[in-house]
């Protein structure tokens, strides 16, 4: 399992970074947001998910990991391959999406091209079967508040990844994304502890 890829964007095609990483590229698909946002040269990286068939094998990649495990969600409704779900996301945030189906936001939904208003229907009814999406939306607003640390410098930004690190050990572990966040948002001062204190601390809250 490739979970993410470091490396410098040597060249971008029509739907594709490739990123070097020790010699190395890798061709990633992403979102067209993305592609126009990185620039050659910009080092990058991306949380990754390896779509296998028995005639393809293909990278898909996104800046944060709530939109990786959107893009999860959307694979598993009837209909919906990888280049639905990305094209999906290239017409919608993360949140704008959650949103959407919360909503039952038929006609933000219908705007991506390739699905309709029957299309937009199935989505929503099928993910509203299978996620909590209040608890997701919660999720998407933690991941908005370690996006922002991201900005600040010094002491901020290595507190950001003890956080990040320990979600990570959380996933590592079996938990979902959603409830490894969840877990660690709810230790006080988590934004104080090292990844180690924070990982022990946030087991406590996970049921």
């Amino acid at each position: 399992m490739i979970s993410f890829v470091n490396g410098v964007v040597a060249f971008k095609e029509r739907d594709t970074i490739v990123l070097d990483n020790h010699g190395i590229g890798y061709g990633i698909h992403v979102t067209q947001p993305l592609l126009e946002e990185t620039d050659t040269g910009e080092e990058l990286m991306l949380y990754t998910y390896l779509y296998l068939r028995e005639d393809i094998a293909a990278l898909y990649g996104f800046r944060k990991r709530n939109e990786l495990e959107v893009f999860r969600q959307l694979l598993s409704v009837s209909g919906i391959g990888p280049k639905a779900a990305i094209s999906l996301l290239s017409t919608l945030t993360v949140e704008n999406l959650v949103s959407a189906v919360y909503h039952e936001d038929v006609k933000a939904i219908s705007k991506t091209p390739g699905i309709g208003p029957k299309g937009a229907k199935r989505l929503i009814m099928e993910l509203k079967d299978k996620l909590n999406l209040k608890e997701y939306l919660e999720g998407l607003s933690f991941d908005t508040a370690e996006s922002d640390m991201t900005q600040d410098a010094g002491s901020s930004a290595d507190n950001n990844q003890e956080i990040m690190d320990a979600v990570l050990a959380l996933e590592a572990l079996g938990y979902s994304g959603l409830v490894a966040r969840k877990a660690v948002r709810s230790v006080p001062d988590a934004d104080k502890m090292d990844s180690g204190s924070l990982l022990k601390e946030a087991l406590k809250y996970i049921r």
